[in-house]
């Protein structure tokens, strides 16, 4: 079988030299296995086919993304391959060819990883032809069975969790939801009462440890530093314009 073969292909990358260093690391064959998983948990139907995200966005620890040096476009290429044969064998279609790309999170432990998934539509350069990103779907974050032996944090052992805070005009809200929508409408989970903010002006978008500000084609834009932008991610302390309310993002322990 094909999938197996990859599969083997990928297993063998961390036998012989390799095996040793990366016993607590990630690993390419359950990469691809998650892969595949978050592949099938985001199909879309439509009325006569079954569409699958073509982007795979892959979130490494620093010491997880330097094992693959060396051989990461390799790595990527082999995953690209087990994704085609995958949707191949289940009848998915494909906006295009699947992409893989890796990012670097220092959030993450070693031997943790995340995938965000997307549908996004290439031109011919390999350069998105829509001039506005979507936005990818939650980063679904996996965790090793085991883990190095270490002490263990209060945040690890569930006694306190981070959670986003908007504050303007002497008001707060903590966001509890991994998209929060913020608008002038009663149905948005963020109500912000200023007659220049659209009913459903934008949203923030909590993709594994990262935040992101997502501009929901409101009438008066979203800005920050003064620019209008569609997607952009926020940090603690970070402040954007809706209408004429000024917002401050921020994150706290509780």
């Amino acid at each position: 079988m094909v999938l197996r073969g990859i599969e083997q292909r990928l297993e063998r990358v961390f036998e012989g030299v390799f095996g040793r260093a990366f016993r607590t690391n990630v690993q390419p064959v359950e990469l691809a296995r998650k892969l595949a998983k978050e592949m099938d948990e985001h199909r879309s139907t439509s009325v006569t086919r079954v569409y699958v995200p073509n982007e795979y966005t892959i979130y490494l620890s620093s010491g997880d993304r330097e094992q693959f040096e060396g051989y990461e476009n390799s790595l990527v290429s082999e995953l690209e391959e087990y994704l085609s044969e995958h949707a191949s064998r289940e009848n998915y279609a494909l906006l295009t060819p699947p992409r893989i790309l890796f990012e670097t999170d220092e959030d993450l432990g070693v031997g943790e990883f995340g995938i965000a998934t997307r549908m996004a539509q290439y031109g011919r350069t390999g350069e998105e032809e829509a001039p506005e990103i979507p936005s990818p779907g939650a980063t679904m974050v996996y965790k090793p069975r085991t883990q190095p032996t270490e002490a263990a944090s209060a945040l690890d052992l569930g006694l306190e969790r981070e959670v986003a805070v908007l504050q303007w005009a002497g008001e707060r809200s903590a966001l509890e939801k991994q998209r929060s929508v913020l608008g002038r409408s009663r149905d948005a989970d963020v109500q912000i009462d200023d007659p220049n903010v659209s009913r459903r002006h934008a949203e923030i978008v909590q993709e594994g440890s990262a935040y992101w500000l997502v501009d929901l084609g409101s009438t008066n834009g979203t800005e920050v530093d003064g620019r209008r932008i569609q997607r952009v991610r926020l940090a603690d302390g970070s402040q954007f314009t809706i209408g004429e309310t000024t917002v401050t993002f921020s994150t706290e322990r509780e």
